[in-house]
């Protein structure tokens, strides 16, 4: 274990060659958070064949994304980062892909128009299949078996056969990050986020929303000024089209480190398993392996930052992850929870302006908030949700700094799996609906009416 602030040993030094990192590098670190596989041969094999495989995204993907990121450090761009907790393989599919696209959409939509700046569009999807756990093992009726570690890990039925850690996932996850990206550059290239039709993005429930009479009146605005701008200006292209781009946590180091490639005419390496990884919380030791792993590669990457972070081991995560203060390379994404998030914040903020360093700031209301119930559910109260994201909002802004973007677990599924929000959602609504097999998740209604939210407190609201 690493003790806040207090390496274990002297600590990771900045990439200056390609010498002095590999993608395997990390093999020498710590790792927490890895699964045991009891077949090395087995093992070798899959990810043999995975390194074989085709990339899931492009290194120039990965750098436009980079530029952005670093546009929204300058506060010209508002970062949506949403999806599920954690996918699962019998997700991938063209209702549950085009609705969470839906709702981002939807999302993005709200947050320009009140905003009036654009809108970074990052999905927790074609990829986010493994998750970490606080515990190793599970026991249900005196059996102990190894804790479900995400489909790209085990299953989650609880049986040896289904919570053996089976190396051939990856490749199985593989394929349905592929199938998922295929699809919605699909969706997003033949006009599915097209402006001048953002009617089409209603999903099938909208009607019943509280939020609809709202949201509609938005989009009556924002057509009739594009029509007007058109009548004026003529055809605007770049309204029938919107980047999406990907993020996963990269959890399951041996599968990332399969997918991480040189590419012609670029130096260095890159993580083409995603776009845009994070490092989580449970692995964001200094000395760690997924520190390691993540301080070589030329993405954009992100730390969850929880209240048990100390200020110095921030600065020298800050230090290692971005020794070049490169524009767009680090985001740091607060968790603490709404009890706690005045107490942890400020010192972390003036940590990191103590550096100099760029960093964009992003809020995730969603983790610090998880509670379990007595009948032993785990579930989220919007009400708590709402109430850190808009201490984040003030905080930021007393301490000189910009709270650049959200990050929230969402689903576009009429799901009831978090409390209250537009319908009041009580105890006994959850078991209506509750899918999620890992954390809850914010439904349609709850994230519409976050991103209202975000527009009134942030000061932008539309005039």
């Amino acid at each position: 274990m690493t003790i806040p602030g207090k390496p274990l040993r002297a600590p990771l030094r900045p990439v200056q060659d390609a010498r002095s990192w590999t993608p395997g590098s990390w093999h020498a670190h710590p790792a927490a958070q890895m699964p045991h596989y009891d077949d090395p041969a087995e093992m070798q094999a899959a990810l043999d064949e995975l390194g074989r495989l085709p990339p899931l995204v492009t290194s120039w993907e990965v750098l436009d994304l980079k530029q952005l990121l670093a546009d929204a450090q300058l506060g010209r761009r508002f970062l949506l980062q949403g999806g599920d907790c954690a996918e699962t393989f019998a997700d991938c599919n063209n209702e549950v892909i085009a609705n969470r696209l839906k709702v981002l959409l939807q999302m993005s939509l709200v947050l320009v128009h009140g905003l009036r700046v654009p809108v970074l569009r990052v999905g927790r999807f074609a990829g986010q299949y493994a998750k970490p756990r606080s515990t190793d093992t599970e026991t249900i009726d005196g059996v102990t078996l190894p804790v479900y570690r995400g489909d790209l890990v085990n299953g989650p039925e609880f049986t040896p056969a289904a919570r053996r850690a089976d190396p051939r996932r990856m490749l199985e996850g593989h394929a349905r990050s592929a199938m998922t990206m295929n699809f919605v550059r699909a969706l997003v290239s033949g006009g599915f986020a097209d402006l001048h039709h953002p009617e089409y993005w209603n999903l099938a429930w909208v009607e019943r929303s509280p939020l609809a009479a709202e949201y509609r009146r938005m989009v009556d605005g924002i057509s009739g000024a594009m029509h007007f701008m058109e009548t004026l200006a003529g055809p605007i292209g770049g309204f029938r089209r919107a980047d999406f781009y990907t993020s996963h946590e990269a959890l399951l180091l041996p599968y990332e480190q399969a997918l991480t490639r040189q590419v012609p005419r670029q130096w260095g390496w890159f993580d083409l398993s995603t776009h845009f990884p994070w490092i989580g919380m449970r692995t964001a030791a200094l000395d760690g392996a997924h520190v390691e792993f993540c301080r070589g590669i030329r993405n954009p990457v992100a730390i969850k930052v929880g209240p048990a972070m100390h200020p110095d081991q921030l600065q020298e995560l800050v230090d290692v992850l971005n020794p070049d203060d490169e524009p767009g390379r680090l985001t740091l994404i607060h968790r603490m929870g709404a009890g706690g998030i005045a107490q942890h914040l400020p010192r972390l903020i003036e940590a990191v302006q103590a550096t100099g360093r760029r960093v964009l700031w992003v809020c995730d209301p969603m983790h610090g908030n998880t509670e379990r119930l007595g009948t032993g559910v785990k579930t989220r109260r919007f009400a708590n949700i709402r109430s850190e994201l808009e201490q984040a909002f003030d905080i930021h802004a007393a301490a000189g700094s910009r709270l650049g973007g959200v990050h929230l677990e969402l689903t576009g599924e009429d799901v009831t799996e978090c409390l209250g929000g537009a319908r009041n959602l009580s105890e006994a609504d959850l078991g209506r609906a509750y899918k999620s097999t890992v954390d809850p998740r914010l439904n349609y209604e709850q994230s519409l009416e976050l991103a209202m939210l975000i527009v009134r407190k942030s000061g932008f609201a539309a005039r």
